[in-house]
C-alpha cells in the first residue's frame, strides 16, 4: 500500500486504476491518433457545402421579400397620390400642379379622366384618377374614382 501527500492509504486496485488511467491518457496523446483521415476532411466539405447552401438560400428569401416590399411601397405611394389629387378636385374642383406632384411623387405618373354620371348620379361628375409606377421590373397600377359636384349651377328649384 502506498501514501500520499496527505497520509491517504490506497488499496493496490486503487493504484492499479490509477496507473491503468495513465496509461489510457498516454495513448490519446498518442502521434497515431493525431493523423487526420480523409473521413474528417470529407465532414468538412459537406458542412460547408450545406452552410453554402443555405446563405444562398438566405440572400435569395431575403431579395424576394425586398421585391415585395418594394412592390407594397410604390403600391402605397399610388393610392396616396390618387387619393390627393381626388381630394384636391373634390375641393379646389383642380388636380395638384404638376410642380407640385413631381416633387411630392418624384417616380409616379398620374393620369385624370372625367365622365358625366349616369342613373341617379347624373347631376354629379365622375372623376377617375389613375397612378402608375415601377418597382423593379413590374408596374403598380392604381386607380380610384369619386363622384363630386358638377361644375353647373343648380336648376331653380333644387
Amino acid at each position: 500500500m502506498r501514501y500520499f501527500r496527505r497520509g491517504l492509504r490506497l488499496s493496490n486496485t486503487w493504484l492499479g486504476q490509477l496507473r491503468h488511467n495513465r496509461c489510457k491518457r498516454r495513448k490519446v496523446v498518442s502521434v497515431k491518433n493525431k493523423k487526420y483521415s480523409g473521413f474528417f476532411i470529407t465532414e468538412i466539405v459537406v458542412a460547408s457545402a450545406i452552410l453554402a447552401i443555405l446563405l444562398v438560400g438566405l440572400a435569395l428569401s431575403l431579395y424576394g421579400f425586398a421585391k415585395f416590399n418594394r412592390y407594397q411601397l410604390v403600391r402605397q405611394q399610388c393610392i396616396a397620390a390618387a387619393q390627393a389629387e381626388l381630394d384636391s378636385i373634390t375641393i379646389t374642383g383642380k388636380p395638384i400642379p404638376d410642380a407640385d406632384f413631381k416633387r411630392l411623387w418624384p417616380k409616379l405618373g398620374v393620369n385624370i379622366k372625367k365622365s358625366a354620371g349616369t342613373g341617379q348620379w347624373q347631376a354629379m361628375t365622375l372623376v377617375e384618377v389613375t397612378a402608375n409606377g415601377m418597382s423593379f421590373s413590374k408596374e403598380v397600377k392604381v386607380q380610384l374614382a369619386r363622384y363630386v359636384l358638377a361644375d353647373e349651377p343648380l336648376a331653380k328649384g333644387e
